[in-house]
């Protein structure tokens, strides 16, 4: 009977249950995004982020209302519909709701404790990225911040953040 809900809930927590199942292999990274509406409204500001960096308790506190209205100081305000949109879809796909191997290293160590609002602020993200020079990250023209992703890591809207897809703008000769 449990294994039954679990094998359920699983199956519905990741289009890609069958892959896992028959593969024996997680996939790595996290989710790539898949909703429009959700690639529009974030991604016209900054990288659309998938929703499994994060678990659902912090895109619960990030995608309020009033939060959006003073969103990282600046005002994302969406329309009620609109925004219920993309509440939805980012706590289902949120990373206690999936089997990649990233998102599943953030949910568990997110589980306990008050909900991240910021991506930077998980200890998992620090803990990779804690080798790298600061130059590169904070005074890198290019880079500026962890939060950047996607200017480091060539495949992060496909959801790849491996070590050997990071190409750190002006070091291009840098390895960890």
């Amino acid at each position: 009977m449990i294994g039954a809900i679990l094998f359920a809930s699983a199956a519905y927590a990741e289009d890609s249950m069958g892959e896992w199942l028959l593969s024996f292999n997680r996939m790595k990274g996290v989710k790539p995004v898949t909703d429009k509406q959700y690639a529009k409204e974030c991604g016209d500001c900054h990288f659309a982020y998938q929703p499994g960096l994060l678990p659902a308790k912090s895109w619960e506190q990030l995608l309020t209302a009033d939060a959006l209205q003073k969103h990282f100081g600046v005002n994302a305000e969406l329309d009620p519909a609109t925004r219920v949109a993309i509440l939805d879809y980012a706590v289902n796909n949120a990373a206690e709701t999936s089997w990649y191997k990233r998102s599943r290293k953030i949910a568990v160590a997110t589980e306990k404790g008050p909900a991240p609002l910021r991506i930077t602020e998980l200890r998992y993200i620090s803990r990779v990225h804690q080798n790298i020079p600061e130059k590169m990250i904070k005074g890198n023209k290019d880079v500026k911040s962890l939060s950047q992703c996607n200017a480091c890591h060539t495949q992060a809207a496909k959801g790849v953040f491996d070590s050997d897809t990071v190409n750190i703008p002006n070091y291009p000769n840098w390895d960890d």
